[in-house]
């Protein structure tokens, strides 16, 4: 017992760091960051060092399980580089918020015919009406002046019904003969038709807020800056939290990049563009001889093909566009699959990391597709590790004894996970992130492998967005291979219980059962984002507003683009299910009383005994649909998950294992 107390100091000073330090710091200043990184880096090293030397030198070379060892340490030095280039990064933060406040005032301040024209470039290909429409009417209300913007409908698939509704709405309507270079050479068609100072992109399915010009803008009064890129933030859950059933518990996957390592990347020097919610200088895109058509993510070449130039990305961390995430699994493995092959693609071009003119080393290093390259390998890989163990007793290093390890990798564990509760307070819990990875790694690692054989052997293809991808879906695959992980895992475990069966040796055997607990456990985790649940096609927008129906005064708590909630006293009574819902800012318009209820979970945690739920439903159009686009996709509202309500989380992962969900 002594023994093991003593080999659990180092994890008791870890815990004692951090208690101290980190939890009474603010998270947002570089200096806090730089001393918990700094730590976190040591106890890495001194985790590698030991793996070196410990255990794996002293491994004698007696067959497979020695070339296994190496092996083993070989991924870990990849995962080590990864880790480490993560602390650099993180080690620094910015927020430009105070800053954009400042330039915005001397950018604004002169004449409004003196600011210059902006063209707003909406690139399109198969979306359909009900999500196009939203784009266009939240970039023509943009705040700007009128006679400063164009907003270009950018259509590669010639739509003579989208024609009809730009000149309807005032937009401008291109085409080109063909698609050739996809996104890209869409843009670059959109180029040669415009001719405004800068080019803000938004994607087909992403509404910029009225104010982004204005809060973007101003930082182009430095002529290094050739473009910049705000967070994606979106309107529905994407298809973890909804498959999981946490939605409204859990952020979107997105939210660690953009609200946490972006900010960061851009304090070094190396933001790099994601194509939406962006906007370019276009003397910088001239530069570079418009947007790269050699890779499929355009928009991270475009950065470095900037960087060669001279000129910079900058990031601003504020909510100034809401758009859809990956609606489903197809959807959600389309985009990570391109993202995945374009990053890996850069390493092969005359632009990329490797061999573009112009970047640092640093910028270099950092713009490698390392997480692409090692995470999937790293996950998949500790996931196999017992399995071979408790299979086939292939020791995964040259073990001493149990205290020895618990000294050394427990410690190590315990800094990197504190080291995200406190730098990533709202996005992450070990289990839950972790359970998200292993989903992942079963479709993923296949196209890093395949990318990095045949870089460009895989065409661009657009994410389904939209009606027409509400179908119910299973992902067999992946849970293929999750039940046979499983399984493999759970027999190796039962089969190394009985002495006469068993491959294992005894001093390693509690680590290993453990180990084997916590994948059965992410794994299982992970089998739930398999079953895909329905969706809805406009998203509801929860909110508390003073509204009349027919005349009978309410708070309206929840609004989509066809539908409505409004709470009324219980006395209310109505004539009729055809009813006039009054709301600010609009003429008062008829609406069907679908359902009454009582009671709404998805309102109030408690309910309201007190109130009626009038489940209202309508179709607006013209004028009066294009005005409740504005109000509710340009800046008023949000669905973003403010912070992890833990319990919620484990209770509702516990109701989805049985098929049910419980809405927060």
């Amino acid at each position: 017992m002594v023994q093991y107390l003593i080999a659990l100091a180092p994890t008791f000073l870890v815990l004692a760091f951090f208690l101290l330090g980190p939890f009474n710091w603010s998270r947002n200043h570089s200096w806090t960051r730089a001393i918990t990184c700094a730590v976190v880096g040591v106890i890495a090293l001194r985790y590698i060092l030991w793996r070196l030397f410990e255990t794996v030198l002293p491994y004698p070379n007696d067959g497979p399980n020695f070339y296994w060892v190496w092996f083993l340490f070989i991924v870990e030095i990849l995962a080590f580089f990864e880790v480490v280039l993560f602390l650099v990064l993180m080690s620094r933060y910015v927020d430009r918020s105070a800053e954009a406040d400042r330039l915005a005032r001397d950018f604004f301040r002169g004449d409004e015919h003196e600011l210059p024209t902006v063209d707003v470039f909406i690139p399109t290909y198969n979306e359909p009406l009900d999500v196009l429409e939203r784009t266009i009417i939240g970039a023509l209300a943009l705040d700007y002046p009128q006679d400063k913007l164009k907003v270009y409908v950018l259509d590669d698939q010639r739509r003579d019904w989208l024609k009809a509704y730009c000149k309807e709405r005032g937009a401008i309507h291109v085409t080109r003969p063909d698609n050739s270079h996809a996104k890209a050479g869409n843009m670059n068609n959109g180029l040669k038709v415009s001719s405004g100072d800068f080019i803000a992109i938004f994607d087909a399915d992403f509404v910029p807020y009225r104010h982004f010009l204005r809060r973007t803008l101003p930082f182009f009064s430095d002529a290094t800056i050739g473009i910049v890129q705000t967070p994606q933030h979106f309107f529905n859950t994407d298809p973890v939290q909804t498959n999981l059933g946490l939605e409204n518990i859990w952020p979107d996957e997105q939210r660690l990049f953009f609200d946490e390592i972006a900010p960061s990347r851009d304090i070094w020097d190396v933001s790099f563009c994601c194509g939406s919610c962006s906007i370019s200088r276009r003397k910088a895109i001239d530069a570079i001889g418009g947007f790269p058509t050699e890779s499929i993510t355009e928009d991270l070449l475009t950065t470095l093909s900037m960087l060669n130039k001279g000129y910079k990305t900058r990031y601003l961390n504020e909510r100034l566009s809401m758009g859809l995430a990956a609606e489903n699994l197809t959807g959600y493995f389309v985009q990570r699959e391109r993202w995945c092959q374009g990053g890996i693609q850069t390493l092969y071009l005359h632009n990329g990391p490797l061999r573009g003119p112009g970047l640092s080393l640093f910028q270099r290093i950092m713009f490698l597709p390392l997480s692409w390259l090692v995470q999937y390998l790293v996950r998949f890989t500790i996931l196999i590790i017992p399995i071979i163990y408790l299979w086939f007793g292939l020791l995964p290093l040259y073990f001493t004894n149990a205290a020895d390890y618990i000294s050394n990798q427990v410690p190590l564990l315990t800094a990197y996970f504190l080291l995200m509760l406190w730098i990533t307070p709202t996005r992450y819990l070990p289990v839950v992130s972790s359970a998200v990875g292993a989903f992942s790694t079963f479709r993923m690692l296949p196209t890093v492998i395949s990318s990095v054989v045949r870089p460009f052997g895989k065409p661009f293809r657009v994410t389904p967005k939209g009606s027409g991808n509400e179908a119910i879906g299973f992902d067999g695959y992946s849970f293929a291979w999750i039940a046979v992980l499983i399984l493999a895992t759970a027999i190796g475990l039962v089969i190394n219980i009985v002495p006469e069966t068993s491959q294992v040796e005894a001093q390693f055997s509690p680590i290993a059962a453990c180990w084997s607990g916590i994948n059965i456990l992410v794994l299982a985790i992970a089998s739930l984002i398999c079953f895909e649940k329905p969706r809805r096609l406009f998203n509801a927008f929860k909110l508390d507003e003073a509204v009349h129906v027919d005349g009978v005064p309410g708070r309206m708590v929840s609004l989509a683009l066809d539908k409505a909630v409004v709470a009324v006293p219980t006395e209310t009574r109505f004539a009729s299910a055809d009813v006039t819902l009054s709301l600010e800012g609009f003429s008062p318009f008829k609406t069907e009383l679908k359902m009454v209820t009582q009671r709404r979970r998805s309102v109030a945690r408690h309910g309201d005994k007190e109130a009626f739920y009038l489940h209202l439903h309508f179709d607006l159009s013209g004028s009066a649909r294009d005005k409740m686009i504005v109000k509710l996709y340009t800046g008023r509202y949000s669905q973003d998950v403010r912070d992890i309500d833990k319990v919620a989380v484990s209770i509702n992962l516990l109701l989805r294992t049985f098929g049910r969900t419980r809405t927060l």
